[in-house]
């Protein structure tokens, strides 16, 4: 069993594969946080937490012993109001305005594998002995509120998932105010904090800096997890690097509105809080009902962010992805937005997929502008009925002309939008999040749908489910191109309105379970404008997300180097688009543009009949090489060698599981007159191994150590690739 439950001090401790976890429960039942690193024996753990009594200021909640004040204990999930003058965990407010609480420990059991989340995406076990969870069960005896921590220890990795579940066990409503899903009280203060951040076309920037007193982090108040900031936020230990150091990670399954933060404290402790942002929230828990928070993934690596990331590239790969496409090698595709934009015709469509198939492309996506009155991004959303005018015959002639070239099929949706210019407006106005009496605020000329209502996501699903089950569709492009604004709903009453932000994705993710079990043999794949929503929320349901709109080979250098430090780069969509770049106007050459693509789920993304002959066998080589090599890609484990953001190289590895495969790339975004002679020292191969590659044979601990010589460039944006076999 990896939780363990000493009677005697009282102390729970979870052990993951090299880490330990340690809760301890103080005086009449406070649980106490008193460990998180490297893996320890079961050995007076009772004696880890240190007590010592402070200033009046950090009032004394026991006087039985004066050293115990929640103002300075360490706590799992600190209450507010009653001696802990941090920022809580938990808020609630009673019917007569006061917003005290105190939970103290009642129980505990512990269990073989790992519950599920009701209406939640999150990780999962297959099988029970993968992993054991433990739930501590508190209670606030004045409000009647049961509040059931949840932990789960993973058998084979070094990551916790932890959620909290509020029951509502009295006679009188309670509202909550704050119900994030984790909290750990961290005893010192010497780390550096670390998140992803940027804007659309510029996602996932990784920022570093010391963490200071006070309140510091990210969060996101649009609706959605955000192309502003992941819902992910790191601690460094100071020397902490790609390869070494202590690393703590924090990862929130959920795409909408978040918090993430780290609150310093005068005695240099760390607070490090994560959940639903509560800005704009409440929820109204009546008698009898309760709430589920989602799950945060916390993940501990004594060796660097690489060994963080291949962790949570792991968990979230094989235990957070479902379905078919979860172990199978994802198929190339071309899609026809930088191509033709609203522009097409059937027999445009059908040449561009005629000239993928004789380039070997497997599958041809076809994006907006096929539905509805669709000219232009001004109308239709909500009308999902296929534009007779572009496509005569209909979807399933289209359908059957890509099919007939041994191709599949793929479409692209909005289903969580409506323009003001559509019949589903016309005919309810109010099925849009809005607030009687003011505006309703237009981004990209349309509004959003009100998902918190049952009946809106019903039609919504309703019209999908036709449109999928009208021709064999096997891939669904699902995009979301604005945030919210003028949150309210029109099936919320007065004192639920602040709840349905996140009532809207509860009706998201019902609907897309809805949807991805119907249509079990169609790869999904999320978008928002690119990655405005790369989350693990949406990872649950769609195995891919496209990741950023903007395709310019040297910008993604970038942005799938910060997109790697938490997501698998199965879940990556890259494509190979038209020069000059649609986004940053750069020009690139296709074999660059290529290699980056590769890096990921890979694709074209441009008009296929303008390609010259040599382009075409260039890029028939590319499809054939993506091909040998994409079950490695796909599934095998990513080392980051050189970091964009640290200069003018960029450089990354992915070896097979078996360390008998693996395939490097390196990019040059600038030339330098005179350089260096340069190598490129690898990582993850087996070093009594011997490897084979088109330019010879070498050890792997030749290739670890000495590195192989970077030459042979000339000019601005260039790149190199090996592939190595074990002999």
């Amino acid at each position: 069993m990896a939780i363990h439950y000493n009677a005697t001090d009282q102390t729970f401790h979870l052990q993951g594969k090299h880490t330990s976890y340690v809760i301890q429960m103080i005086q009449t039942g406070v649980p106490a946080h008193v460990y998180w690193g490297p893996r320890l024996r079961e050995q007076q753990l009772g004696r880890i937490l240190q007590l010592q009594e402070r200033c009046s200021f950090s009032p004394s909640s026991f006087p039985d012993d004066m050293r115990i004040s929640l103002d300075t204990l360490p706590q799992e999930y600190p209450a507010y109001g009653a001696g802990d003058l941090r920022h809580p965990a938990y808020q609630i407010q009673r019917p007569d305005g006061s917003t005290v609480s105190e939970a103290l420990y009642v129980g505990h059991r512990i269990i073989a594998g790992k519950p599920v989340l009701e209406g939640l995406p999150a990780t999962y076990t297959e099988q029970d002995e993968e992993a054991w969870t433990l739930e501590v069960e508190l209670l606030d005896q004045v409000a009647a509120l049961k509040i059931v921590l949840s932990y789960t220890v993973f058998r084979d990795l070094d990551a916790i998932a932890r959620s909290v579940r509020f029951e509502n066990t009295g006679d009188a409503p309670l509202k909550l105010l704050r119900a994030l899903s984790m909290s750990v009280d961290l005893n010192h203060s010497e780390y550096d904090l670390l998140h992803l951040s940027g804007t659309w076309a510029r996602e996932r920037s990784i920022e570093r800096r010391p963490l200071a007193s006070g309140m510091q982090g990210v969060e996101s108040r649009r609706g959605a997890s955000s192309h502003q900031h992941n819902p992910f936020l790191a601690l460094l230990s100071k020397d902490a690097s790609e390869r070494h150091g202590e690393v703590y990670g924090f990862s929130l399954v959920y795409s909408g509105s978040f918090a993430a933060q780290a609150e310093v404290e005068p005695y240099r402790t760390t607070r490090v809080t994560m959940g639903i942002n509560p800005f704009n929230f409440s929820w109204l828990l009546e008698p009898g009902q309760s709430f589920q928070t989602p799950e945060v993934v916390m993940v501990y690596s004594a060796e660097g962010l690489g060994g963080m990331s291949r962790t949570y590239h792991k968990l979230y790969r094989t235990r957070l992805c479902r379905g078919r496409f979860r172990d199978e090698a994802r198929p190339v595709l071309v899609n026809n937005w930088e191509a033709t934009y609203f522009d097409f015709t059937a027999d445009k469509i059908e040449q561009i997929a005629k000239a993928g198939q004789e380039l070997g492309i497997e599958l041809f996506v076809l994006d907006d502008g096929w539905f509805g009155k669709r000219d232009s991004d001004n109308s239709s959303l909500g009308d999902w009925i296929v534009d007779k005018r572009k496509l005569p015959g209909g979807l399933e002639d289209l359908v059957q002309r890509v099919r007939s070239l041994d191709m599949q099929f793929g479409l692209w949706f909005e289903p969580e939008m409506i323009s003001p210019d559509s019949e589903l407006y016309r005919q309810h106005p109010d099925w849009c999040l809005h607030v009687e009496g003011r505006r309703r605020t237009q981004a990209r000329q349309q509004l959003i749908l009100d998902f918190s209502r049952e009946e809106v996501c019903d039609a919504i699903a309703e019209q999908l489910e036709a449109i999928l089950g009208s021709a064999p569709i096997t891939y669904v492009k699902w995009d979301m191109n604005r945030n919210m604004t003028e949150i309210g709903s029109a099936g919320r009453s007065p004192e639920r309105q602040q709840e349905t932000a996140h009532r809207y994705m509860l009706g998201l993710y019902r609907v897309l379970e809805r949807l991805t079990q119907a249509f079990p043999h169609i790869l999904f794949e999320s978008c928002s404008g690119g990655g405005g929503r790369f989350d693990p929320g949406m990872l649950y349901y769609m195995p891919q997300t496209w990741t950023s709109d903007n395709t310019d080979a040297v910008s993604r250098l970038k942005i799938q180097y910060g997109t790697s430090l938490v997501y698998p780069i199965s879940s990556m969509g890259a494509h190979v688009s038209a020069v000059p770049n649609h986004q940053v106007h750069r020009i690139t050459s296709l074999e660059m543009r290529g290699n980056v693509a590769m890096s990921g789920n890979f694709g074209y993304e441009l008009d296929l009949t303008h390609f010259t002959d040599e382009e075409k066998e260039l890029v028939k080589r590319q499809v054939e090489q993506y091909k040998q090599l994409r079950p490695l890609i796909q599934f095998g484990n990513l080392y980051r060698l050189l970091s964009p953001f640290d200069g003018n190289e960029t450089a990354w590895i992915i070896v097979s599981e078996d360390q008998s495969e693996a395939v490097a790339f390196y990019f040059s975004v600038l030339a330098e007159p005179n350089a260096p002679l340069q190598r490129l020292r690898l990582q993850g191969l087996n070093p009594e191994a011997d490897y084979e590659t088109a330019t010879g044979l070498y050890g792997g601990d030749y290739l670890m150590h000495a590195g192989l010589p970077i030459e042979g460039l000339h000019g601005d944006f260039q790149s190199l690739m090996w592939h190595f076999k074990r002999v």
